[in-house]
């Protein structure tokens, strides 16, 4: 299953990458899936011709396994989260079809936390942090979509200060 995803993966970007000309659609909204940490609903507005602002709201904690360390005690599920990034993007190439982007945001998270101290009973638990990502989109000549690939950080400020995860998605967008 893994080697089918990456060479379809591979595939869609060889084919994305061959346009020479391209009408990129980066000066509107655009909605679409995001697969990944954190997986949903993704939604972004672009602001004239280098600036974004992305949503994605949808579910945290479950790409790199629901069982993980946090503060004194764990986490064992999946839980609710909405990511806000400010966004700077530039072409990459030529045609624009190809773009960078890189911001910054914050990242709101309610999961179900198991501390040492309720001896394997849960508590639920909002957390806050802020978050780093980096990118690029590619836009197919004359398609009304765009498909991304993406990575970054996120460090929790409330409430496991310094808590850290690695934040990445691929995913594919409507541009209206």
């Amino acid at each position: 299953m893994k080697r089918f995803v990456l060479i379809s993966s591979l595939a869609l970007l060889g084919w994305v990458m061959t346009s020479t000309v391209a009408q990129a659609q980066y000066n509107n909204w655009s909605v679409g899936v995001r697969l990944g940490e954190p997986s949903g609903i993704n939604v972004r507005k672009y602001f004239g011709n280098n600036r974004a602002f992305d949503l994605n709201i949808g579910t945290y904690g479950g790409l790199y396994g629901t069982k993980r360390s946090y503060g004194p005690g764990d986490y064992r599920s999946v839980g609710l989260t909405v990511q806000g990034h400010y966004l700077w993007h530039t072409a990459v190439t030529k045609s624009e079809s190809i773009r960078a982007y890189y911001g910054f945001g914050g990242q709101i998270n309610n999961r179900r936390t198991y501390p040492l101290r309720l001896n394997g009973e849960y508590q639920k638990t909002l957390s806050l942090g802020g978050s780093g990502i980096g990118g690029l989109e590619f836009f197919p000549v004359n398609k009304p979509y765009s498909i991304f690939l993406e990575t970054g950080a996120y460090v929790e400020l409330l409430q496991s200060p310094f808590f850290l995860s690695l934040n990445t998605g691929i995913g594919l967008r409507y541009n209206f």
